[in-house]
């Protein structure tokens, strides 16, 4: 009496194999030959399979073997199983190799123009399949989702209360900072403009306490000048590219964000020429020490590591 079927031991990936392959070829002596196995050892197995099923799954004739109805249900299994089987490997290797997956990370402005922006080119271009989240903000912002596990990596600045043993930072570089103007502005065009003439003009810069905004107040500090007071405090670029088009505001922010608005206004927006360079304390890249990467993820930091070496040359 053929076993009930729910009680069937599961098949092995070689019984697979060597089903699909006797329906390929028709005869089980290629069958054997395309597997590398001897015919008396793909006999047996063969004999295996049909007591595990309870019946006959090829019919033996003097031109081949062709699957009986039991056989047919099993080879078009076999087929479907080993195809996942290969997809499920292609998958895996994919992830192994960081080919895909989801990587999810974070900068402050200026490197993700100048650093994420070129990585994330070169990642998309070699590994298509990757899925990237990406966040701009503040260094604040961005600690605390690295601490919370929302990233794998972020560019910023660890902050006086994180604990620097428990990260793995990567030097930076130093953010220089620019300051934007429309083109019609008073000061545009002029050459070493010195920090008083630009007091008495309307600022529109990020909120106390954001490192642009400390190196602004603080070279004018230095100059011994008082600090800019008709200020609209923003982070939002677009709103500052509406703004500088239509008044004489000045914009500071770092030079990679100059240059990229500067290149995309058609020349309605210029920077100054300033005396004195203004420079933002440098940001680095950070990750956790107790965290692992995943393949993708480690594949992207690699990139973004090569881009950070070419802003240091």
């Amino acid at each position: 009496m053929a076993p009930p079927l729910s009680s069937l031991p599961l098949l092995k990936l070689s019984h697979l194999r060597l089903i699909a392959a006797i329906a390929q070829h028709g005869q089980i002596q290629l069958a054997a030959q395309a597997l590398k196995l001897t015919q008396p050892a793909a006999s047996r197995t063969l004999a295996e399979i049909e007591k595990m099923v309870g019946g006959p799954l090829f019919e033996r004739h003097p031109r081949g073997m062709t699957a009986t109805p039991m056989g047919a249900v099993l080879v078009r299994r076999a087929h479907t199983m080993l195809m996942e089987m290969r997809d499920l490997a292609h998958e895996l290797q994919q992830e192994r190799d960081g080919a895909t997956g989801l990587v999810q990370t974070g900068a402050v402005t200026g490197p993700a123009v100048g650093c994420l922006v070129p990585a994330i080119r070169k990642l998309k271009s070699i590994s298509p399949n990757v899925e990237l989240r990406v966040d701009v903000g503040p260094s604040i912002q961005l600690m605390r989702g690295l601490e919370e596990g929302d990233y794998d990596f972020i560019i910023g600045r660890l902050l006086p209360e994180n604990d620097a043993d428990a990260f793995h930072i990567v030097p930076g570089k130093i953010e220089r900072v620019r300051c934007l103007v429309r083109s019609g502005h008073p000061l545009a065009g002029r050459s070493h403009v010195p920090l008083q003439d630009l007091r008495h003009h309307p600022w529109m810069i990020q909120e106390r306490g954001t490192p642009i905004r400390q190196a602004v107040e603080g070279a004018f500090i230095g100059k011994g000048l008082t600090v800019p007071s008709n200020v609209v405090a923003t982070s939002s670029l677009v709103l500052m590219m509406a703004l500088l088009n239509d008044s004489d505001m000045i914009a500071p922010m770092s030079v990679e964000v100059a240059r990229m608005i500067e290149a995309t206004s058609g020349g309605t927006l210029t920077a100054l020429d300033l005396d004195i360079p203004i420079e933002v304390s440098p940001y680095h890249i950070i990750t956790r020490r107790d965290r692992r990467l995943s393949p993708a993820a480690s594949r992207f930091y690699a990139l973004v590591l090569e881009e950070m070496a070419r802003l240091r040359e």
